[in-house]
């Protein structure tokens, strides 16, 4: 079966993976670690943004939402307490691992992320199997929606907007995707996004 499109960007976070580090897990961690939830986030918004741009490492972000006053355990704890909220999504990783052999895909990670973070992920679940490269936000500095980072993706992949498919669950990722020309699929399922490629072509059941 033909298709026109030859490269598949792919968020990590809520596509194929748990997300690393969102709100439900910072709650968890308050309730954990006995912290004040309120005043932990208020902290993460204001620090978070850089460490997925990385411009900050991990023991620094931890350093000020977590570390900024004496805890009765170590960074090294808490540390290993936010890798474990990392979980695989078995059925969507088989399904892109699917897509990718059938149709001969060159597939992108494209996401926010920060380095530490997306190094144990990669590592973890063994994600450079089939991933070809990662347009990580802490790689290259920039943070989806910024339409540079999307750019720099086509160009890394070194493929046309029309020849691209963008799988995200936060639809404001895929609208500022198909500014450019790029197509998108809204992710919510993975039965939802196999309908949702037929349009293209593209069947894997």
């Amino acid at each position: 079966m033909s298709t026109t499109i030859k490269t598949l960007f792919l968020d990590m976070g809520g596509v194929i993976l748990t997300n690393g580090w969102g709100q439900a897990s910072r709650r968890q961690a308050a309730e954990k670690f006995s912290l004040d939830f309120n005043e932990m986030n208020e902290r993460h918004k204001l620090a978070f943004d850089a460490y997925e741009a990385g411009k900050m490492t991990l023991h620094e972000y931890l350093q000020m939402t977590v570390f900024y006053t004496p805890r009765p355990f170590t960074p090294e704890v808490f540390t290993e307490f936010m890798y474990q909220q990392s979980q695989p999504l078995p059925d969507m990783l088989q399904f892109v691992q699917q897509l990718k052999a059938k149709y001969g895909l060159k597939v992108i990670a494209l996401n926010n992320e920060g380095r530490e973070l997306n190094d144990y992920r990669i590592r973890t679940f063994g994600l450079d199997r089939f991933i070809d490269a990662f347009v990580s936000s802490a790689f290259v500095q920039l943070r989806k929606p910024d339409i540079a980072i999307y750019k720099l993706a086509l160009d890394i992949a070194y493929t046309k907007p029309a020849e691209a498919l963008y799988f995200d669950d936060r639809l404001l990722f895929i609208e500022a995707a198909r500014s450019l020309g790029i197509n998108g699929v809204h992710h919510t399922s993975v039965e939802n996004t196999r309908q949702e490629l037929l349009q293209y072509g593209m069947n894997v059941q």
